[in-house]
């Protein structure tokens, strides 16, 4: 028996059966994070494809921020981060400039074979330290209410429900959660 500060953490179902096949080491440690790099783009829409397609429906802003996420976001002042394990983006997550001092926290997924790993709360987190880093004072974000697992995770590292009448209007259909962070 492993003492307890040594006992891996394998709550997850999808951790325990890649940890039984030798799939992953046991730990999140093997997530790491990174910036978008030239010929990220298909990694980029496929993510974000994937859990869109998954509960919605691809609307025209999609297509546009998919079609070219370096001139939608990145040109734009804003930044895009994936999650990597094995070499492979396996998550993704933009700060999309929507303000001064603000950004919205965008198009943010993790694939589905990957969820288990902490790769989400990883490249949130790398996220909200860039922005800091950029001097923000405020991140955004839209959602959906049937996306209960990225809620919790961004009430976990501080994003406050908005009340209705302080909501920006959204230019997709699906978004009707809204919340802040103050940083």
């Amino acid at each position: 028996m492993q003492p307890r500060s040594q006992k891996r953490d394998l709550g997850h179902p999808r951790k325990l059966a890649a940890w039984w096949n030798g799939e992953m080491t046991t730990d999140t440690q093997a997530v790491t994070v990174r910036e978008f790099e030239a010929g990220d783009e298909d990694a980029f829409r496929r993510l974000n494809e994937e859990w869109i397609v998954r509960y919605f429906r691809l609307e025209e802003k999609d297509h546009e921020v998919f079609a070219n996420p370096q001139e939608k976001i990145i040109d734009r002042g804003g930044r895009i981060f994936f999650a990597v394990h094995g070499g492979e983006p396996i998550g993704v997550c933009a700060l999309v400039i929507i303000g001064p001092d603000e950004f919205e926290v965008a198009k943010m997924g993790v694939t589905a074979a990957a969820q288990g790993l902490g790769a989400g709360r990883k490249v949130l987190e790398r996220c909200i330290a860039a922005a800091r880093e950029m001097g923000a004072k405020r991140l955004y974000v839209v959602t959906n209410h049937v996306l209960t697992a990225a809620i919790h995770l961004y009430e976990t590292v501080g994003f406050q429900h908005l009340p209705k009448e302080k909501v920006t209007p959204s230019p997709y259909e699906r978004a009707d959660v809204f919340m802040e962070m103050w940083l």
